[in-house]
């Protein structure tokens, strides 16, 4: 099992903790992972963190995809990868529709449809085998809808990418689950239960299917993100975990339609997701928070004494023995916990 880190920074302004990063490569981690929301970018620490290392790769996990043409995101690959020495991996999510429409200000659209559009987009300007040419139902190029010109020919990249470049996508709902494993290297979940890929198994295999090239689980990578806290007292390195969970849950989509809530029933948390969802849109965070059960903390992240964390890394393990896991994103800002993953893993 690989060892990634996800890097960022809360709060009003943004830095990374450049000691953490570089001490995440001298252990041996595999990749580093920047995200966005509705402050900062991901592409930009994703380029200062590709450009203060030498070793270890960088991916985007994940950058939004509606408000960039792809033909620009495949710019951005490219030259980050050539400038990197290929160092750069590629991640992609359509977001929902509270973010797209509520802070971006434009359609949220079918997702899927756009995942599937882009990811093909982005792979033929890597491909460079000729001009490009796609007329789909989110993107068309060359532009002949509404207000064209008529002057848009086909162009092929100026220049050459790398065909082989890492394109993952975030993805927990089923659906989404299904489109990453037909076209994508590889899917981040924001939480997994190692001891739970049943819940993404039929999806998983549903894309490989529809793809039609063979695929198997040693040709796609699964890397969940997990949130690592350490403290002698379970209690407390579990706060930061149900805060986080309560918001996700409750926060992070509508009423009927969260993803997050939804994956939090099927691992068989049903009644409580609901609870802490209708707690949390009641504006009642801090009950919401309160309501998260150890047991769902304990399934989807590693809290409390470090002996308590290395016994939880066992079904890591036997996860990425089967392949249900290629890579673990280790959540924390803290150098003791990434040391005690390297210990542990590497």
């Amino acid at each position: 099992m690989k060892l990634g880190l996800s890097i960022g920074s809360r709060g009003g302004q943004f830095a990374l903790d450049m000691d953490l990063i570089t001490e995440a490569e001298n252990l041996g981690f595999d990749s580093l992972w920047t995200s966005e929301s509705w402050g900062h970018d991901a592409v930009t620490p994703a380029a200062w963190a590709l450009a203060k290392t030498s070793k270890i790769k960088v991916g985007t996990g994940i950058i939004q995809m509606t408000t960039r043409a792809p033909t620009m995101t495949a710019m951005t690959a490219i030259t980050l990868s050539q400038m990197s020495g290929g160092r750069f991996i590629l991640g992609l999510g359509p977001s929902g529709p509270q973010v797209v429409e509520g802070w971006h200000g434009v359609p949220f659209g079918k997702p899927l449809t756009r995942l599937r559009e882009y990811v093909s987009i982005v792979r033929d300007v890597l491909e460079r085998k000729g001009p490009l040419n796609h007329q789909g139902e989110h993107y068309q190029f060359p532009y002949k809808g509404e207000g064209a010109t008529g002057l848009g020919i086909p162009l092929k990249s100026i220049l050459h990418g790398d065909p082989s470049m890492r394109i993952v996508t975030g993805a927990i709902s089923p659906a989404g689950v299904k489109v990453a494993a037909e076209v994508a290297d590889g899917f981040i979940p924001i939480y997994m239960d190692p001891t739970r890929f049943d819940v993404f198994a039929p999806h998983v295999e549903a894309g490989f299917a529809k793809a039609g090239k063979g695929r198997t689980l040693d040709d796609f990578a699964v890397m969940p993100m997990c949130y690592i806290s350490i403290d002698d007292d379970v209690e407390v390195a579990s706060r930061p975990v149900r805060e986080n969970i309560s918001f996700y849950i409750g926060g992070m989509g509508a009423r009927d339609k969260n993803f997050y809530c939804d994956y939090a029933k099927r691992i068989g948390f049903e009644a409580e997701a609901t609870h802490i969802q209708n707690l949390f849109l009641e504006g009642k965070r801090g009950e919401a928070a309160a309501a998260v059960p150890q047991a769902l903390v304990d399934q989807v992240s590693l809290v409390g004494p470090k002996e308590r964390i290395v016994e939880k890394l066992s079904d890591w393990k036997a996860a990425a023995k089967q392949r249900h896991v290629d890579t673990l994103i280790a959540r924390t800002g803290s150098v003791e916990a990434i040391r005690l993953l390297a210990e542990a893993v590497l």
